[in-house]
């Protein structure tokens, strides 16, 4: 992937509540019928926007709106459309100098995955050793507590092999590169494999992960592989350490640490020059850990966390603020689908609270935005583009 992409807009679409759906009842988890050809009918909406990459949610065949729990890595979700919907939005995107970054889910599947069904079906299955059983058939690792993620076994050369493969289909299909799921619950020696084969097919393609710990509780430390695990638990394990685990591996992450240090001193403070000014300082500190060249995307918000003018009380110039702070950073900035026009939650997103991540999954409004906010984002895109040319 070139160096500009270090000064690129990304634009994050959740695809079944972004274009396309059928029915607006966004706080329940079922597919609402949003898909490709839904996006490839708003591009100009994209275009106008100004932005450069789209990072499109999981697309393979999978039993979740959301399409995180893969049942197939090798076909496209129906829903979503067909791998002839993909690649003429590839086409489209390359034809008007976008890129497309897709989410790759290599952790863990759905346990309707037909591998992890037959992995069930006999103690002596082929299959059994890609997961990880602890009491055969019903206690296995798992993607956090979820009995529906069962954790897949990529230090079993078959199964990181399959998942590399299909990783380079999508590939192969166009795509530019993945935003990684979850890579804290991967084996290094697997990202390492990851990151060889697809350099040398595909040298250009992009690998971002998502390397994000959050009050994970002890328990759970067996289905991660961070270094010293246990040992930095008890210490308290700190996002800026996390991310930087990554900066041999991978091409970049995705800044949750930005994300902090813009809530803390713009979204839960009053203005004024000391919290800045702070901020300023912090972030200087910030980048100073990382070697250059290693992208650090920056967000405000996504598809697991509140809005940011939810966290800062609706208040839109302090949405402003962050965006233009955003903006004039020299890494990749992420706008997720929906935060230009003014969508935020209605309650808290609770990881106790059972769906309540749905409040950052509503629908895109496209008859109900606040069109002085939208022109504000394109300002400001505009502004960004100009000086980073």
């Amino acid at each position: 992937m070139p160096v500009k992409f270090n000064h690129s807009v990304i634009y994050h679409i959740l695809i079944d509540r972004f274009a396309g759906y059928s029915s607006d009842e966004w706080h329940k988890p079922y597919f609402l019928g949003g898909n490709i050809r839904g996006i490839i009918e708003r591009f100009g909406y994209l275009k106008d926007l100004g932005v450069s990459v789209l990072w499109l949610s999981p697309f393979y065949k999978t039993t979740a709106y959301h399409g995180y729990h893969v049942t197939d890595y090798l076909a496209m979700e129906p829903r979503f459309g067909s791998k002839q919907d993909l690649s003429e939005l590839i086409t489209l995107s390359h034809s008007n100098d976008m890129k497309i970054i897709a989410d790759f889910v290599p952790n863990h599947c759905s346990r309707e995955h037909p591998i992890f069904q037959e992995a069930l079906s006999s103690p002596h299955s082929r299959y059994r050793d890609w997961f990880f059983f602890q009491k055969w058939p019903h206690k296995y690792l798992r993607f956090h507590d979820v009995d529906a993620l069962p954790k897949l076994n990529l230090t079993n050369p078959e199964t990181a092999g399959h998942i590399i493969d299909a990783a380079k289909d999508w590939l192969a299909l166009g795509l530019d590169g993945f935003r990684l799921d979850h890579v804290v619950g991967l084996p290094r020696s697997f990202l390492e494999r990851f990151e060889a084969e697809t350099e040398r097919e595909f040298p250009a393609s992009l690998l971002i992960g998502e390397a994000w710990l959050s009050h994970i509780p002890f328990h759970l430390l067996k289905t991660v592989n961070i270094k010293q695990k246990y040992l930095r638990w008890f210490l308290g394990i700190r996002q800026e350490e996390v991310q930087r685990e990554y900066n041999d591996l991978l091409d970049g992450v995705l800044d949750f640490r930005f994300r902090e240090l813009v809530i803390s001193h713009i979204a839960q403070v009053d203005h004024h020059h000391d919290a800045q000014t702070r901020l300023d300082e912090l972030l200087q500190k910030h980048y100073a850990h990382y070697p250059s060249g290693f992208f650090l995307p920056t967000f405000l918000d996504n598809h697991d966390l509140n809005r940011f003018l939810f966290e800062c009380k609706n208040d839109r110039e302090k949405l402003k603020k962050a965006v233009e702070l955003q903006m004039g950073i020299a890494q990749p900035a992420i706008i997720y689908y929906g935060t230009e026009v003014g969508l935020s939650n209605e309650q808290a997103v609770d990881i106790n609270v059972p769906y309540s991540d749905l409040q950052a999954r509503r629908t895109m409004p496209w008859d109900n935005q606040d069109p002085e906010l939208l022109e504000f984002f394109k300002d400001c895109i505009r502004r960004r583009n100009e000086r980073f040319a």
